[in-house]
């Protein structure tokens, strides 16, 4: 590897599409015991974004993983990408990232200038976030992988989890999607520069400033033993299940159903002609036999759509289930932190099917 190589290139899959199956390792953690802790307040049951883990009544530690391939040609950007990427979980469940460690897998001929432009753009990621990076481990691998083990300060009383969705509750989503199908497009030679410029964007951005926003529409709203009484209902990022892999944790979890409106998720510049065009990854395929089960489309949602639902995002959005009385409030607060967001759907009664596209 140099230089010069086409990262995108020396990746079987790229970025979160490189994720296990979801039905193989729904499969296998269905079988392992769970924690037996009491001060473990969110292990891994429930698929949450990240690990809980309490220290004192006041204070929690939130930790989470995340590394996967290029998904990106330039390796600056994609340290930046795998930092965000990791990021997101802690944000995800309302947390303060304050450290990470990094997670290099790296070709044993593979140029030292390319690594350190990796970290770099890892750090720069870390730094625009407030964490430290405090070291990490390295393997030899012929296929590069990246990423990071975040850890995230919480108050374990004020905890977004990805259950708690409530009837009646609008779904908002922060970021567009499309990832998945464009750096399939990209690997293969056929992604426009504007829809790689745009999906690079997307995918570097913080959710940060969305998290930021969410707290401060749940900011002063407390109950009697001083646990959160907020309109935010359920939080989740959307990465390498798509939007509807991570809807169906949602619903499944909070005993609902969802209604979305494909016609009112934005969808990154160039990722509707990428599906249309038939770039669809592994990724996107194991997400499609996973939730198409519970999942159902209005007849006049077109496949090209269809095929976005399941693409895998790296560093994708947050989903949020809110109060629907509070949902414009939301909105307002999340354009002022220069988040373009969006109420794709809304929560229902548990009913058949789990999720009803339309």
């Amino acid at each position: 590897m140099s230089e010069t190589v086409k990262l995108t290139a020396t990746a079987k899959a790229a970025g979160c599409a490189a994720k296990l199956s979801p039905s193989l390792l729904e499969a296998v953690l269905r079988r392992l015991p769970p924690p037996n802790d009491p001060n473990v307040l969110v292990g891994f049951e429930t698929s949450d974004d990240a690990g809980v883990y309490r220290v004192s009544d006041d204070l929690a530690l939130v930790q989470t993983i995340d590394f996967f391939t290029p998904i990106v040609d330039d390796p600056f950007l994609f340290g930046q990408i795998t930092a965000a990427n990791a990021l997101s979980d802690v944000y995800a469940m309302g947390g303060r990232p304050i450290s990470a460690l990094s997670v290099v897998a790296f070709p044993p001929n593979g140029a030292p200038d390319l690594l350190e432009q990796i970290m770099r753009g890892g750090l720069s990621k870390m730094d625009e976030a407030g964490a430290t990076v405090l070291g990490g481990h390295s393997i030899r691998d012929d296929e590069l992988k990246f990423g990071y083990a975040v850890t995230g300060l919480i108050d374990p009383r004020r905890i977004w989890r990805n259950v708690g969705a409530r009837p009646g509750d609008a779904l908002i989503l922060t970021k567009p999607i499309g990832t998945g199908v464009i750096s399939t497009a990209l690997k293969q030679g056929h992604a426009t520069e504007e829809s790689v410029h745009a999906a690079s964007d997307s995918m570097s951005r913080l959710n940060k400033s969305a998290a930021d926003a969410l707290h401060e529409c749940s900011a002063g709203s407390t109950g009697t033993d001083g646990a959160s009484d907020s309109a935010i209902h359920a939080v989740t990022d959307v990465t390498g299940f798509g939007i509807l892999g991570h809807a169906r944790e949602m619903a499944l979890g909070s005993g609902v159903s969802f209604r979305l409106d494909h016609t009112r998720v934005e969808y990154l510049p160039g990722a509707i002609a990428a599906s249309q065009a038939g770039f669809l990854s592994g990724g996107l395929k194991n997400n499609r036999q996973f939730v198409e089960g519970c999942a159902m489309f209005a007849e006049d949602v077109a496949e090209e759509f269809r095929n976005l639902f399941y693409d895998p995002q790296t560093s994708g959005g947050l989903l949020i289930a809110v109060e629907e009385s509070r949902a414009n409030i939301l909105l307002e607060l999340l354009e002022r932190h220069r988040v373009h967001a969006h109420v794709i759907g809304s929560v229902l009664s548990k009913r058949s099917p789990l999720i009803e596209v339309v």
